[in-house]
């Protein structure tokens, strides 16, 4: 038996593995990198946590806000609770040179990664399957009361998923960070993380790409037929344009795991440059997400709107409302077709979908 084989057979764990970079001097260039984009990434899911708080309170979170309020939220205490685990995980690696000890420390920072990695996942999914939902099919995906089915799906399922990958043994150092064992939990990774997140990158795409079809289709028949375009249809495109700038920024955070993925399921050794990209956008979810939540925000102040449909506007004055509602229509995608209606508001990503609302009434 040749010592290669040999040498296969001692490793037992991830624990076997030697430490990522330290043999050809780039560990440093992975770690730092990475803590500095946790570090910004983190302060920026805060900024948008105290951003949408001041601006909604917190007393009405489950009674007056709308989902898509919500949705904010839920996606940026994933950014941080991630951030917050992930950067104590480089910072101890990096002080001592060594993987993380004790082994049950590792596998703590592990199960959290592997439950808000994948929290993020199936969040994103559901506001992608929402947009097209929405279009093709003008139905809106219900949540339940206090948002029970949506933090069931997106952080039960993985609750359930890491706690029982912990108990089998499966989580553990990788050699650069701690999430599935490099040795015990190879296949587990594979299950877990890289083809749920193939899936989910290729869905959401399809979907990205399906609900911007369709906005140009609606559009494109309005001018052909010199019609005009429905409040609610105007609405509807507005958070389908919305709820995709998620999907986007979703995209560019784990398409470089993604591509490791696959890579490391054709090959055993990935480029260490791969391993330099997932190290990078992987972690830069809080600042993604809070460049969307910005350009979401600053459009609704341009045009004098909100996010949710429980505010009133400023003026109740007929004339002004009517001039007000006017001023939007000229902002729409297809502005010289939509249909004059009485004053409304519009809730831009409301309840994933932007439903007109008379002025005084609620929901």
């Amino acid at each position: 038996m040749d010592n290669s084989t040999l040498a296969f057979r001692k490793l037992r764990n991830g624990y076997d593995l030697p430490v990522y970079g330290l043999d050809n001097g780039t560990f440093y260039y992975i770690h730092i990198p990475a803590m500095m984009c946790i570090v910004t990434s983190f302060v920026c899911a805060v900024i948008a946590i105290v951003l949408i708080f001041r601006s909604r309170g917190y007393k009405s979170f489950f009674t007056k806000w709308s989902k898509s309020e919500r949705f904010v939220v839920y996606l940026a205490l994933c950014d941080a609770l991630f951030n917050v685990s992930h950067f104590t995980d480089h910072l101890h690696i990096a002080i001592a040179k060594n993987h993380v000890y004790p082994k049950r420390l590792c596998e703590f920072y592990g199960f959290n990664l592997a439950l808000f990695i994948t929290a993020q996942n199936l969040m994103v999914n559901i506001v992608a399957i929402n947009a097209f939902m929405l279009l093709y099919f003008n139905k809106n995906l219900e949540f339940g009361r206090y948002d029970w089915r949506l933090l069931a799906w997106t952080f039960g399922a993985p609750f359930i998923g890491a706690s029982i990958a912990g108990i089998a043994g499966q989580l553990g150092t990788n050699g650069a960070f701690c999430y599935f064992d490099g040795i015990k939990g190879v296949i587990t990774n594979i299950c877990f993380t890289t083809v749920p997140l193939l899936l989910v990158l290729v869905m959401n795409v399809i979907f990205y790409v399906l609900t911007w079809k369709r906005i140009h289709e609606q559009c494109r028949e309005i001018r052909q037929n010199l019609g005009k375009m429905s409040t609610a249809m105007r609405a509807s495109h507005r958070a389908a344009r919305a709820m995709s700038m998620f999907v986007a920024a979703f995209f560019v955070q784990w398409w470089a795991m993604a591509l490791y993925g696959v890579w490391n399921l054709v090959v055993d050794v990935v480029p260490q440059p791969v391993h330099h990209m997932v190290t990078t956008f992987s972690n830069i979810g809080g600042i993604l997400n809070l460049i969307v939540y910005c350009i979401i925000r600053k459009k609704q102040l341009s045009k004098g709107e909100f996010l949710s449909t429980e505010r009133k506007t400023k003026s109740n004055d007929p004339a002004s409302s009517h001039s007000h509602f006017s001023r939007q229509n000229n902002n729409s995608m297809c502005d010289s077709q939509v249909t004059e209606q009485p004053p409304v508001t519009l809730s831009i990503i409301d309840n994933h979908l932007a439903v007109p609302t008379r002025y005084g009434n609620r929901r």
